[in-house]
């Protein structure tokens, strides 16, 4: 890409294991690696697929990044992603826009249609990139276009923000199904594309599928070099997406010579549409105890709401928590009712009870699983103070979820004792985090989303959710735990508070040790800077105590940061005043 505007490191995902693809061939950069997926048994959408990426420079990564896969629910995807030339991590954001897509449309919810999910990963996405540059960059520095087709049943399903382009070839004709973002006056110029602004606005377009179609999708290094009747040519030859790829690099000049990337899918046979209808649930306008939802047995609600309720179902007991009343009619809300059942869903680990949406549920709602154990605002009131080892397993069970959620593009956003379940008795407690209806995409700009009391100071003027952020908050959490008492006091909702540096917790509780004094200090300091950066720097600390050094926060008392100092001073001034009066006495 050699636009002059202006994107991420992300975890990819494993791949789905291919089962409706013949052969899916996905070549990386200049090394070819091919993947080979089983046959499959007539009746399914069969797709051969041919993938290939050749850098501006050889031997040195490119900015474009690709893959093709058939999916475990019959339909096949693929993206391709260029790096904004201008941008600094380009080819990060790329690889990070490809992992999104293969990874979350193939856990798509029910309620959404093909066209609904791709739009959705698109703005979370588009969010995340746009304000991870701005928290490390000060500037959109992670950006890159894309471009992802979806083919399920006899239909394709396609979506561009920038100039990567998708085409589809039949019968000697090619149609191209995207829209080129560029600005009309300088072509060089995108006017969308990921990571650019805080919202964009993606192409999406529709076609049918017939048996023999040709899919290609490609980045501006190709169709900047083989017009219309070029590629129409190529295609009807069958030529695949090495060989566009290396007459797209002989035909370039120096000018037009870019990373170059090509996906070609070659429809072999149709199937069934994997994707129902979207399902349009019934949200239940009144519940109370012993009404009956698919088999569950309300018996209490959690919240004055009535939204959230225990259950009983074959011996058991769950938790079902329904959709507001609101998303009756109010579309906003029931489309973050429904991507909120999709993260408690996806984000599968044991540091939260397990989540499912029923498949053949009658109603909106997710069940969650039920913990007869006590929230740590209650424990810490029944209880008193966590002693030190249980405090230090809560800080690292705490800072090993959030990792977890991190490497899911999220964060917590609503940390506090209310939202931790205790388990277990003193001295081997063990912990679950609760409440993932507040889970915020990270570097999300949410203003105060969240509880007040245990806000870092940035967030009250509109900083993003981010790692220092969510650390301002465990350190909170932990201050209370150690102590009973918030480190600033009670914050009222709407209240902007001054915050001055808070009391070490071993002023109130003396068997605090001082190494973990320091910890929490340090992730209750007021500027971020001088905060913990990171989930694992903290958690090495509290694994490392030997190692911890004192902190003492620019907003304490200089009695606090640094006492040798404070007795200098007034040794300082004492001899000063003594000299002085000796001075006055002297002329006399």
């Amino acid at each position: 890409m050699t636009a002059t505007l202006p994107i991420l490191n992300a975890a990819m995902e494993p791949e789905a294991k291919p089962s409706t693809a013949t052969v899916s061939i996905r070549v990386d950069s200049r090394n070819a690696r091919a993947d080979s997926a089983p046959m499959t048994p007539p009746g399914c959408l069969r797709v051969h697929a041919t993938s290939f990426t050749r850098p501006r420079v050889d031997d040195t990564p490119g900015d474009d990044v690709s893959a093709a896969r058939a999916l475990e629910d019959g339909t096949f995807i693929a993206v391709v992603a260029d790096g904004l030339g201008s941008a600094r991590q380009g080819r990060d954001a790329a690889e990070k826009a490809v992992a999104h897509y293969t990874a979350n449309f193939r856990n798509r919810p029910q309620a959404w249609s093909t066209a609904k999910t791709l739009e959705e990963i698109t703005r979370h996405l588009n969010r995340q990139l746009h304000q991870e540059g701005l928290a490390r960059h000060e500037s959109p520095e992670l950006a890159s276009t894309v471009v992802a087709a979806v083919l399920d049943g006899d239909r394709l399903h396609v979506l561009n923000a920038g100039d990567s382009r998708a085409y589809r070839f039949r019968a000697g004709k090619l149609e191209r199904l995207t829209h080129d973002h560029r600005d009309a006056a300088q072509t060089h110029v995108l006017t969308q594309a990921l990571g650019l602004a805080d919202t964009v606005a993606p192409h999406v377009a529709q076609a049918d599928l017939a048996v023999g179609d040709f899919i290609l999708l490609c980045t501006d290094g190709l169709s900047d070099v083989l017009d219309d009747a070029a590629l129409t040519e190529l295609l009807a030859e069958r030529t695949g997406a090495r060989g566009l790829v290396a007459i797209a690099c002989e035909r370039a000049t120096p000018e037009t010579l870019d990373d170059i990337t090509a996906v070609v899918l070659e429809v072999q046979e149709l199937g069934p549409a994997a994707s129902a209808t979207p399902v349009s649930l019934p949200i239940p306008a009144q519940l109370k105890a012993d009404d009956m939802v698919d088999g569950y047995t309300l018996r209490r609600s959690f919240r004055a709401s009535d939204r959230i309720w225990l259950a009983a179902k074959a011996g058991k007991s769950f938790v079902l928590k329904f959709a507001p009343l609101e998303a009756q009619t109010n579309e906003a809300v029931l489309t973050a009712f429904i991507r909120e059942t999709w993260n408690a869903t996806t984000l599968k680990a044991d540091y939260f009870p397990a989540a499912t949406a029923p498949e053949d549920a009658t109603a909106r709602y997710y069940v969650l699983d039920y913990f007869h154990a006590p929230t740590l605002k209650q424990w810490l009131a029944d209880n008193g103070p966590l002693p030190t080892a249980d405090a230090v397993a809560l800080g690292k069970f705490v800072l090993a979820a959030g990792q977890f959620l991190l490497r899911h593009d999220f964060v917590h956003g609503d940390l506090k004792p209310e939202n931790i379940l205790v388990l277990g008795e003193p001295g081997a407690l063990a912990f679950k985090l609760i409440d993932l209806g507040n889970v915020a995409e990270v570097f999300s700009v949410n203003s105060r989303a969240g509880t007040p009391s245990y806000l870092a100071p940035e967030r009250f003027h509109n900083a993003a959710v981010s790692e220092p952020t969510e650390i301002f908050a465990l350190g909170a959490t932990l201050y209370e735990a150690l102590t009973g008492k918030l480190p600033h006091g009670e914050i009222e909702p709407f209240q902007t508070p001054q915050f001055r540096a808070a009391k070490p917790p071993s002023k109130l509780n003396p068997h605090v040790p001082h190494w973990l004094d320091a910890i929490v200090l340090r992730a209750l300091a007021l500027d971020p800077d001088d905060r913990f950066a990171a989930y694992s720097e903290m958690r090495f600390q509290l694994e490392h105590p030997e190692k911890v050094k004192p902190f003492r926060s620019a907003g304490a008392p200089l009695l606090e940061r640094d006492p040798v100092l404070l007795l200098k001073l007034l040794l300082a001034a004492s001899l000063a005043a003594n000299l002085a009066l000796l001075f006055f006495l002297s002329r006399k």
